[in-house]
This record gives structure tokens, sequence and C-alpha cells, in this order.
């Protein structure tokens, strides 16, 4: 039943196919690799639970803090050289600090509110999930869209999210894992498929001066006219700040999106498919056959659609149109809100299904939609409360910025000068460790960008700040998804503990590193090989 494509599942029951029982074996692998294998998944199962790690880490970064305190270190700012210091956070202002911002700034403040926007977006869902909605257009796509086409589909899905910056993660991942479960196959495997693309492939798009665009190639500028750097492409091309890597980009998004399909059909899903997953009690897919109720639902979907994208674009084009600012910089309050927007659709589609096909009948109907939904929050609560302000921490004490510092000095005393190919895989390898214990694209490119991109141009002329850019952007990407430090891994845990109560932190990243490590090789080759032959990387 679990691997039958047109199964029904039954409510709360576990599907255990009937091979899961002996010992898992990655195809074509031989008895050493194997047990390799099996030590390792056991490691990943020993890393505590992602609040308790958290927690771990906090005391950790404070015992850190303690030893280094006073230690000072300079590092290139757009204006040239800045000193900057670990706080000792032991010192009374320092743990008046601590207390003074642990709820507000650190938890409910942290990345601008992204605890808010996560609970709205969850709300949004609640209300089509619960009327209905989502469960009639999986069966729809079920049966329209090959098995053998899913994983590409998800991982392309998840890769052009980054349109819509962090609603990839919170509406994407969640629908792959429901897809799946009314396809009668493990719902981790879409999940998987998904998460790779939004995360893993974060910074690709087919769409030019998507949010990563403007915020990588306009710090670039800076940093490099801050320091003499022409900001110029190697044939000597003035560049544009938010279209410098679209080439580049265009070309990452069908290689990632085949090589995710990949990953999750020769690795991820032999693996996934062996294994037990648990129907939640509150799901409720029922037949795979669409019902004439909800055919009447979808049709008042359909119609609520242009309707709803109609309302959109009134906001697009009145209140939240793009303007200048007092500085000069172009504001984007339309991307800015664009998960609230999308949350809207959201409920004003799946009000309408639900209506129409008498899921609802008043409005409290949609308001018990939302509280049942938001009854899944509770984890998500309890852990953001100790991640972010384990984040938080790190930013303020410094040590996140000291790390950063000391990769840099890593990789300046290697020696790379004469071997640019070396240089940028130096490069990417130092970003890529870095990222596993700093997260933010932005904030860690506000760290290495005013180092290395003034660094690497004195080194060698031929690493330009597109081509260091490009190069942060695979490095950053390509190691969200087994990061325990990514804002959104214990979101995505959470998500996929619906399926598998019994998930821990370390089995969704043992289950990431093959996409890890195929999109950071493929990745680099391909930014080689438009290094080497002298392709374009934008306009």
């Amino acid at each position: 039943m679990g691997t039958s494509r047109r199964g029904r599942g039954i409510e709360g029951a576990v599907f255990t196919p009937s091979s899961s029982r002996s010992r898992l074996r990655h195809p074509g692998s031989g008895p050493a690799l194997s047990t390799a294998y099996s030590r390792i998944e056991r490691i990943a199962r020993a890393i505590p639970d992602p609040v308790l790690l958290f927690i771990g880490f906090y005391v950790l970064a404070l015992a850190a803090a303690a030893l280094l305190g006073g230690t000072t270190f300079s590092t290139l700012g757009p204006n040239g050289p800045v000193e900057q210091s670990v706080k000792p956070m032991l010192a009374t202002e320092h743990v008046r600090w601590i207390f003074d911002n642990a709820l507000l700034a650190n938890w409910l403040g942290f990345g601008n509110g992204v605890l808010g926007v996560i609970l709205i977006v969850t709300l949004a869902i609640g209300v089509a999930e619960h009327a209905g909605l989502l469960g009639a257009l999986i069966k729809k796509a079920g049966r329209q869209v090959p098995m053998r086409w899913m994983p590409l589909l998800l991982v392309f899905l998840g890769i052009m999210s980054s349109l819509a910056t962090d609603a990839g993660y919170l509406v994407l991942i969640p629908l792959a894992g429901l897809l799946y479960a009314a396809l009668g196959q493990n719902p981790l495997i879409g999940m998987a498929a998904a998460f790779a693309g939004v995360s893993a492939g974060f910074s690709a798009n087919l769409i030019p001066a998507t949010p990563p665009d403007v915020i990588v190639g306009l710090n670039a500028k800076t940093f490099a006219e801050a320091q003499g750097v022409p900001f110029a492409s190697a044939d000597g091309t003035p560049l544009n700040a938010a279209t410098m890597n679209y080439f580049f980009m265009v070309a990452s998004t069908f290689l990632l999106a085949v090589v995710g399909a990949w990953v999750t059909t020769r690795f991820v899903a032999p693996k996934l498919s062996l294994q037990p997953w648990t129907k939640p009690a509150d799901l409720d897919l029922g037949e795979f056959t669409l019902t004439e109720s909800e055919r009447r639902g979808l049709r008042a979907a359909a119609w609520a659609t242009p309707v709803a994208l109609l309302v959109i674009y009134g906001f697009a084009v009145g209140p939240l149109a793009s303007f200048t600012g007092p500085d000069g910089r172009e504001v984007h309050p339309f991307l800015n809100n664009v998960i609230l927007l999308i949350s809207f659709y959201f409920v004003a589609v799946g009000m309408a299904f639900g209506f129409a096909s008498g899921k609802f009948g008043k409005l409290t109907d949609v308001v018990e939609a939302m509280t049942k939904q938001a009854n899944t929050t509770g984890y998500i609560l309890v852990l953001t409360f100790f991640s972010y302000n384990f984040l938080g921490l790190l930013t303020y004490s410094g040590l996140g910025a000291y790390i950063t510092y000391l990769g840099a000095q890593g990789l300046l005393g290697l020696g790379l000068a004469d071997n640019p190919v070396l240089l940028l895989i130096g490069f990417i390898v130092t970003t890529t460790l870095i990222n596993l214990f700093v997260g933010g694209l932005t904030s860690k490119w506000l760290l290495l960008g005013p180092i290395f991109v003034p660094m690497l141009y004195q080194v060698n002329p031929q690493m330009t700040p597109d081509l260091v850019a490009a190069a942060y952007r695979v490095a950053d990407s390509s190691t969200n998804i087994v990061t325990p430090m990514m804002a959104y891994a214990g979101i995505i845990l959470a998500f996929m503990r619906r399926y598998r109560p019994d998930l821990t932190i370390g089995d969704m990243m043992l289950m990431m590193v093959p996409y890890s490590a195929c999109f950071l090789v493929s990745w680099t080759a391909l930014l080689l090989a438009f290094f080497l032959f002298g392709i374009p990387l934008g306009f």
C-alpha cells in the first residue's frame, strides 16, 4: 500500500513496506560502503532534537564569548578596514542585553519577524487544506503528471520559488508531502526534493533581478567601488548589479533541476520507499478520484483565482508599487510583502472552494480551519525561541564575524594567487564550511564580500566581482540543507514529522547530504566551465 500509485491510506495508519525490515543498502554499494553508511546513520540519529541542540549551542556560544571576550580583529568594510571584537557576554551590560532582547528582538523580531510570517502562512494554508482544496488539487495533479517526472517538477518549482523569497519553505515543501501522501508514496521523498530545490538551489532562477540577485549584486558593487576595484567583467564590460550573474543562474536552474531529480530517483527514493511513514489522523485525502463536490469546488476556486490575482495586482501597482527612497535606492514594497499576498490568495481560493463544495457552511468554519492548523505550530514556537536567540547571540557577540574572519585568513594562507581555478575552488570551500556555522545569505555576504571581492581581484585580476559573487552563491546555497544553522531547518523538520514523528535533525540532514554533495560538485563544475571558456556570467 505504501508504494501504490493510487493506494488509499487509512487515517493514522503506519505504512510499512514488507522490505523495510531488511538491511538497507544504496543501489550498487558494497558491504564496506554499506557498513560505513550504517555507522554514519547511527551517528546522525544520535544528534539530539533541534531544541536541545540549540540550547547546547547557546551555552557553547556564551562560553566561547567568555574565553574570547576582548579579542579584536580587522575586516574590510565599504569604506576601509573595520575594527571588530568579540564581546565578553558574561559582562553585566551584555547579560542585560540577553534578557532585554530574548523575546522581542531575538525571537519575535528575528529576521524582520520571520516567525510571524511562518504563522500567517500556516493559517492561510490551513484554510485551503481543511477546505479540501489542496487535496483536490493534488488528486488532479497526481492523475495528470507522470510519477517519473514528479521529482524534476518539484526541484524545479523549488528553485523558482526564490522569486517569492521564503514562500517555497512554507508552501511548496508541505504541499510536496501532501502530494506524495496522496499518491501512496512516502511523503518525505517529495519533501526532500522540494527542500533541495528551495534551499540548495536558492540562488538560481530563470527570472532576472530576483531578491537574491539584488541583494548580492548591489552589495558587490558597493564592496568593489569602495576599494577601487572596477565593477566590470573580465573583458572590461561594465556590470549591471541585478543581472551580472543571470546567464549563469539560468544554466544553473536547468542543471540543478536535473541533478536534483537524479539524486531523488537514484538515492533518496529507493531509501525512503523502504521506510515506514504515518498518515496523520487529521489528513483527509479520501479516494484518489475527484468527487462531484470537489469538482464544483475547483470550478469556484478557478473563478476566484483571477479575482484574487486582480486584487493582488491592484496592490502591486497601487500602494505597494516600487518607489525611490530618500537615499536614492529602489524600494519594492510588493516584494517585501509577497508572503502576505500569497497568504491572501490561499485564503481567497480556499474559501471559494470550501463554500462551493459544502465543506464550509458559515464563516466560523473558516476560523475553525485556521484554529486546527494553528494547533500544529506548538513545536515551531518552542524551536524558534531557542534557535533564533542563539542566532541573535552569534551576531551580537561578534562570534559569527570572528568565524568568518578565521575562514578568510585560512584562505589567504593557502597561497593560491598563481592558480585562479584553485583560488576559486578555495573560496567556494571556505564559504561552504563557514555556511555550516553561520547562516543567512545577506549577513554572511556583508561579512565575506568586503573582504573577498577586493582581495581576490588584487590577488588575481581574473577574479572579477561578478565571478566572486557567483562563487559565493554556489557555496552559500549548496550546504543550506545540511546545517541546523539555516533558519528554516527546524521548521522543515516539524513539517516532516507529520509523517515520521521519530525523525531527528540528524536523519533529515543525512537524507539531504546526497543533494548537497551533488549540487556543490556539479554547480562548481558549471562555474569553472563558464570561467575557463570565457562565457559571460550575465549582462
